[in-house]
Formats: C-alpha cells, sequence, structure tokens
C-alpha cells in the first residue's frame, strides 16, 4: 500500500496541473463561433509595453476555404470589425498580416486560407481599471460559392501571461514593416514607375528579393472605392530583382492616377514591407 502512493500522488498531480492548464486557457481565450466552415474567437497576449495590451481575432477556416484580405482583389468583401461595445477602451488598433494570392472563378482574390490571426493592439481609457474587449466581426467565407459569417466576441484582458502568446508573435511577424521607397534591406520595393507608351497607362514595379525566395505584390489606391487589378509578374527585372506591372484600371469616376498615392505590399514566405509612395 505505502509503494502505491506515490503513484497515486504523481497521478493527481498531473490531474491537478492539467486542470491548471485548462483554465488558464479559458482565461485567456473567448470560445469559438461559428461552424464547422469556419469560426472566431479573441486571444490575448502579454503585454508589450505600458498602456498597450496585446490581443488578437483569431479565425479557424475548413480546408478549401478562405477569408478575405483588407483588399480583397478582383472580387470579395473584406473583414469588417467593430468593438464599439468594449469596456474601458479608448482604441483599438487592427495589423492585417501580409496575405497571399487566392485563384477564384474568373479572376484572383487577396487573402488567407487556414488559420489567421489579426493582431491587435488595445489603450486603455484608464490603465488601472479592468479591460473588456468586445469585438462584432462580420467577414465573409469563400468556397465554390462564398456566404457570410459572423462572430460576437468578448475577452478580458490583462496584464499576465497568456497561452496563445507564441501564436500571436508568429502574426505580428508577418504584419508588413512599413519601409520607404527603396528601402526595406534584402526585401525591399526598389522602383516605381508609370509608364504611358502602351495603349493603357500602366504601373512596372521593380522588387528585390533574396535568390530564389518567391515574392508576390498588392497594389491598393488611396480609398477602398479604388479597385487595381493584381499586379503579375513580367520579364525584363535587372539582376536580383522581380519585375510587376499592372494597367491603371479600377479608378473610381472622376479619379486621376497622376500624383495618386498608391500602397504597395511586398511579401515573402517570412517577410513582408508596406511602401506607400505618390505616382509620378
Amino acid at each position: 500500500m505505502m509503494a502505491s502512493d506515490p503513484v497515486r500522488l504523481t497521478t493527481a498531480a498531473c490531474v491537478l496541473l492539467l486542470a491548471a492548464g485548462e483554465a488558464l486557457a479559458a482565461d485567456d481565450v473567448s470560445r469559438w463561433e461559428g461552424d464547422a466552415r469556419s469560426a472566431a474567437r479573441l486571444i490575448a497576449g502579454s503585454q508589450a509595453k505600458a498602456g498597450v495590451l496585446r490581443a488578437g481575432i483569431e479565425i479557424r477556416l475548413k480546408s478549401g476555404w478562405h477569408t478575405y484580405w483588407r483588399y480583397p482583389g478582383d472580387a470579395g468583401v473584406p473583414p469588417q470589425f467593430d468593438s464599439n461595445g468594449s469596456q474601458n477602451v479608448k482604441r483599438v488598433d487592427l495589423l492585417w498580416p501580409a496575405p497571399q494570392r487566392i485563384s477564384e472563378a474568373g479572376g484572383a482574390a487577396i487573402g488567407y486560407t487556414g488559420d489567421v490571426i489579426f493582431p491587435l493592439q488595445v489603450v486603455a481609457q484608464d490603465a488601472a481599471k479592468p479591460v473588456v474587449l468586445r469585438i462584432k466581426l462580420d467577414y465573409a467565407i469563400c468556397e465554390k460559392l462564398c456566404v457570410p459569417a459572423e462572430a460576437k466576441l468578448e475577452l478580458a484582458l490583462s496584464t499576465g501571461t497568456a497561452s496563445r502568446d507564441a501564436a500571436l508573435v508568429a502574426a505580428e511577424a508577418r504584419v508588413p514593416k512599413k519601409v520607404a521607397l527603396g528601402e526595406g534591406g534584402t526585401l525591399a520595393i526598389r522602383t516605381v514607375r508609370r509608364e504611358t507608351s502602351a495603349a493603357r497607362p500602366r504601373v512596372v514595379v521593380d522588387v528585390a528579393a533574396p535568390a530564389g525566395n518567391p515574392v508576390d505584390l498588392f497594389a491598393e489606391g488611396p480609398t477602398p472605392q479604388w479597385a487595381l487589378p493584381l499586379p503579375a509578374k513580367i520579364e525584363g527585372a535587372p539582376p536580383g530583382m522581380q519585375r510587376f506591372a499592372f494597367d491603371l484600371d479600377g479608378l473610381p469616376p472622376g479619379a486621376s492616377d497622376k500624383g495618386a498615392l498608391i500602397t504597395f505590399t511586398a511579401a515573402t514566405a517570412d517577410h513582408a514591407i508596406e511602401v506607400a509612395t505618390r505616382l509620378d
């Protein structure tokens, strides 16, 4: 009997540790809200700096389904986030991880497949009081057909450690770093030029990227009403560069592309940058 007591104690200790881990997870994540095709929840992160709490909106997608980036591409609807119902929250800044190009019937979309986490930076009204984050999320999910999805999420944030912090850190690392034209190290947008020699004006962009590392490029207009085509890779790039081009199409009625502020996002498998520059 005495020999079996340590076994019983060890087993009991494991059960208690497992229960404690589950309790921790329940405290720093909200419940999933959705169905078999997609579901969303809030996750908390450890505090990065005074006055700013880290969190994220995690979306889980069934294999074969996707959702959209802030600029969805040829078709689609970008996610909409509403945090107005939050408690003791002054501001919520939403960050967008670098997206991918997704083939759809009749075109290409810009978005995410699998699981995606949108990092949040939350500033409290009063850092000494509890913060409750409430997010109303409306988004579209697509396979062969697209359907709307929604979730109402709630999570109390704290300054302690968090069980999903590593996943949140990884999502934050995928947020494009804002740099100037020509800057960015091994990944950089070197030149952007407007060409008018063709039948339709177009923009040509040269991107420097590490050898053998596939890179993709996305372009956004100065307002959501702009629907620029996705840049296509073309020949003729200088050594060490990859060249992209797109027609200046999809402008709102009456808008001019001359001097327009265009935002470019260049992304590889492990790095992404964002450059805002005006078309000369």
